[in-house]
């Protein structure tokens, strides 16, 4: 593996940005978000309230309140922090898709404070529709509303906003991840039977992934390709090989429906009727303990594991662990030397991967991560050499 930067910092900085918008999902705040924010993730779907209450039990078994809005209050003071020490002064807002604050509350802040051009971190680690291109829908569809809302020509985007690639190959994510699995592992006596390793992330419908493919490697790839670099870094580290595997939580469509498989709940079945009796949980495919991990691993899939006889031990995501941190700000670096280069016409860059895949595009291609390939959703996407295909 590739050892990151260390203090990645140019003369030029971040220019030609001057504003970092800090991109996520969103979450409830209370019992009475809820519903209201379960119907923003599923608009245009038409799934009935009789079903979103079923899903907002998830977020009442935790008081109606996701943790995923401290966990990115947290990682915007921690991107503050490190951009601090590395004497990068731009502004650092979070706005959100799904709840508050919004992503067009964001983009009027960075508005109102002057801001012209702006680089985009999303929360999320991998390139497929719910990933990426969606981000990309709502960025347009709000950099719209920020235009009527101040009372702009039709079509005018008032902060032009570029987005960072899909990092889940980069050297500080995969550190991150590493360092959480050995130290996940800390607790087993090695001379017992050694923990078999099970890398999770959420599942997406097959027709999703067949979609992601135009990104480079479909999404599923991606999480192999970064699986079997934590597994092979770990076992180094450890001095004992990991065997791993990837399983997959937090289904949602109907059962007519391919989702991607196994199941984690189905797999520490399968592993136990195996003769499997340990097992270290690895969220890779989520960037904090969120509600997918809170509930679907440290609630069921703990409880199942119980219910097995297994030990299961859940390693931590990658939250605001320092590599992982000092990571997105390199990236921020990258992206804004590649803007740089495209800008005066010049070579971009090399960029910094772990494992067999390339650097992901920052540009997107057109067609990217489509619902269902080859299926025009209608909606323009940012970030993209092609928004409306």
């Amino acid at each position: 593996m590739t050892p990151p930067a260390t203090a990645l910092t140019t003369t030029a900085g971040l220019a030609p940005y001057d504003a970092v918008l800090l991109f996520s999902f969103g979450g409830p705040n209370g019992p009475d978000d809820v519903l209201p924010f379960l119907r923003n993730v599923t608009a245009g779907k038409g799934i009935p309230d009789e079903r979103l209450a079923e899903v907002a039990e998830h977020y009442h078994h935790f008081g109606g309140r996701s943790p995923i809005n401290e966990q990115n209050l947290a990682l915007q003071a921690a991107l503050r922090s490190e951009l601090d020490r590395r004497g990068l002064d731009v502004p650092v807002v979070w706005g959100n898709r799904n709840w508050e604050p919004y992503t067009r509350d964001a983009l009027a802040e960075l508005h109102a404070a002057g801001a012209q051009r702006a680089v985009a971190l999303v929360t999320s680690a991998y390139s497929s529709y719910s990933g990426c291109r969606q981000y990309r829908e709502n960025l347009w569809s709000s950099l719209d509303a920020l235009s009527v809302q101040v009372g702009a020509p039709e079509g005018t985007h008032l902060v032009d906003v570029d987005k960072c690639r899909s990092y889940f190959n980069h050297p500080g994510f995969v550190q991150a991840n590493t360092d959480a699995v050995v130290e996940a592992y800390a607790g087993f006596d090695a001379d017992a039977a050694w923990p078999r390793l099970v890398f999770v992330t959420h599942s997406i419908p097959e027709t999703m992934e067949e979609a992601s493919v135009v990104a480079g490697a479909s999404y599923r790839e991606q999480h192999l390709d970064v699986a079997r670099s934590v597994a092979a870094a770990a076992s180094e580290r450890l001095g004992r090989e990991v065997e791993w595997d990837l399983a997959y939580c937090s289904r949602s469509g109907p059962p007519s429906q391919p989702w991607l498989e196994p199941d984690v709940n189905d797999h520490l079945e399968a592993l136990s009727a195996a003769g499997t009796t340990s097992v270290v949980l690895a969220p890779i495919g989520f960037v904090s303990d969120h509600m997918e991990v809170a509930f679907d691993l440290d609630t069921e899939a703990l409880e199942t594991a119980a219910e097995l006889g297994m030990t299961a031990v859940r390693a931590d995501s990658v939250g605001v662990r320092e590599p992982f941190v000092r990571g997105l700000v390199d990236l921020l670096l990258e992206r804004a030397a590649i803007a740089r280069a495209d800008d005066a016409g010049e070579p971009r860059p090399a960029q910094e991967t772990v494992g067999a895949l390339p650097p992901f595009r920052s540009i997107c291609a057109p067609g990217c991560c489509r619902q269902r390939a080859g299926v025009d959703s209608g909606l323009p996407a940012a970030c993209s050499e092609d928004p409306w295909s």
